[in-house]
């Protein structure tokens, strides 16, 4: 059943998803927009409306104002069925949110594998082809580049909101750009840990690197974290390692640090699995005091190092923000407010250090999984 919605609710949606057809983006340009087919959110962004939805997902629920006559029906297309948990804990926070916000909802899962994209693509045709049925759509690509006619063909659906979850970069030939965008950037999270790092080792340090692989995840974790030291802090960098992702690597690139780079105090690792290789590696000489090593993503596992005094710090997501943040734009899209959200909403990055007590580190692992809950999740 089709929720009943204002004709200033269709309104304020159709601005909301319009911007692109009516060319109004990018809001303003970056030095190297030419050179990228999408667009960053700082260009797209109204000054303001990213930081307050953060602020209203960081804060408790306000209960949704109005009425509905029927529970709002959301679709949800997305590869849940893969090993990563990243789905199912967005789904745990946005429902739960939206249960705090009193937001009567039924949702209808269109599951696949990361790899399944003809599945996707077919699931991607049959919500669209029921627009009727649904008020929202959320979803996740298999992958953004090939999924990119999908997102389009969604987002031209005026029969729904269109939401997508796991990117934050939109590609500047869509015809027509989703609702809003969720996701976390990395390149965010490079940057604070930049100011963080620089704040407790000051200027002038060396440090070496065990970066992922080639391309825009490592270029914004690894490289721009880099960039920014080196730019900010005098920092010089003698050697870039790269273990891809790997726990193997992260042991490998760190013992050949340890060895032919004497001079490198900092290790910088672009993951979990790097990071708790490094972490061997350095336990095994006996190092693990001597160095300053970093992680990504603020991982149980992560945690664990840092309570065990063998990791240091770690640019930690608030894991839940995504569904949750989700929740409040189905909320500001039912009281007429849909002008208010950002284009792309990214989720909090804060760090995670050895300097912090175990109940700080236990808060801080308590937020960022408060709806879906600390540890791993039964299947």
């Amino acid at each position: 059943m089709r929720l009943f919605m204002t004709t200033s609710l269709v309104a304020s949606l159709a601005m909301a998803g319009g911007a692109m057809a009516d060319g109004h983006l990018p809001l303003k340009e970056l030095p190297d927009i030419a050179e990228r087919d999408y667009w960053v959110p700082n260009e797209v962004n109204a000054e303001g409306k990213l930081e307050a939805l953060q602020a209203v997902v960081g804060a408790d629920a306000v209960p949704f104002t109005g009425s509905i006559d029927n529970p709002v029906q959301i679709a949800l297309i997305y590869p849940s069925a893969d090993t990563s948990d990243f789905w199912a804990r967005n789904y745990l926070a946005m429902t739960k949110r939206l249960d705090q916000l009193g937001i009567a909802y039924e949702t209808t899962e269109f599951a696949s594998r990361q790899i399944e994209h003809s599945l996707q693509s077919t699931y991607a045709s049959q919500v669209e082809q029921d627009a009727d049925l649904y008020d929202y759509v959320i979803f996740g690509p298999s992958e953004l580049a090939i999924q990119a006619d999908n997102i389009d063909k969604l987002a031209g659906n005026d029969g729904f909101a269109t939401y997508v979850w796991a990117f934050h970069t939109p590609l500047k030939d869509l015809a027509n750009q989703p609702d809003v965008w969720f996701d976390f950037s990395s390149a965010a999270g490079a940057l604070t840990m930049c100011d963080y790092m620089l704040g407790r080792l000051g200027n002038d340090v060396t440090m070496a690197m065990n970066r992922g692989i080639p391309g825009i995840t490592d270029n914004q974790r690894s490289g721009d974290f880099k960039a920014c030291v080196e730019e900010k802090g005098n920092w010089t960098t003698v050697y870039e390692h790269y273990g891809e992702y790997q726990t193997e690597g992260g042991f490998e690139g760190t013992s050949l640090i340890m060895q032919a780079y004497p001079e490198a105090t900092i290790i910088h690792n672009a993951n979990t699995a790097m990071a708790m290789g490094s972490v061997e590696a350095q336990v095994a000489m006996g190092k693990e005091k001597e160095l300053f090593s970093t992680g990504w993503g603020g991982t149980g596992l992560e945690l664990e190092a840092i309570r065990r005094g063998e990791l240091d710090a770690t640019p930690m997501r608030m894991g839940d923000d995504v569904g949750a943040a989700t929740a409040e734009a189905i909320k500001a899209d039912l009281e007429s407010r849909a002008d208010e959200l950002p284009l792309v909403f990214l989720g909090r990055i804060t760090v995670a250090h050895d300097e912090m007590s175990a109940d700080e580190l236990n808060a801080l692992e308590q937020e960022a999984f408060r709806f879906s809950g600390v540890g791993a999740l039964s299947r």
